[in-house]
């Protein structure tokens, strides 16, 4: 943005170099705030908000520290919290399509897939009395 406002390198150096000098600039705590924010504003997983930062321009290893702050169980209950609301309006579909539209919104959320078979499997199962699914042959699960 600087060089587009065409401002001397070693100008726009020794301001930047300044600011982060003061505090204010502070990639790694952007970073932080980044993945804290958006994972539970949003419910992303680590992988979409790697990718978020790495548009962002911020550096891969100060990315790594603050998605290393994310805790798998955190990750794992945001996950699980995500497929619960999605169920509420899943009452009238078949089972393997609601997995199928679970599983995916989890995917483009950046939850490994894993992790999302077994929370979607999990959730479909003790989720069933209250919210029934039928299977491809008409009835509930076994």
């Amino acid at each position: 943005m600087l060089a587009e406002r065409e401002i001397p390198d070693d100008v726009a150096d020794e301001v930047l170099d300044r600011f982060t000098e003061v505090g204010l600039i502070d990639d790694a705590a952007f970073a932080n705030a980044w993945v804290e924010s958006r994972h539970r504003g949003r419910g992303l997983g680590k992988r979409a908000l790697a990718q978020e930062l790495r548009r962002r321009g911020v550096d891969e290893e100060l990315a790594r520290d603050a998605l290393e702050e994310l805790e798998p169980e955190q990750e794992e209950e945001t996950a699980r919290q995500l497929v619960r609301r999605k169920l509420r309006s899943m009452r009238s579909l078949e089972r393997q399509v609601a997995m199928r539209r679970l599983l995916g919104m989890l995917a483009r959320k950046g939850y490994p897939g894993g992790m999302a078979m077994s929370i979607v499997k999990e959730e479909l199962d003790a989720s069933h009395d209250e919210f029934p699914l039928i299977d491809s042959s008409g009835i509930g699960p076994e």
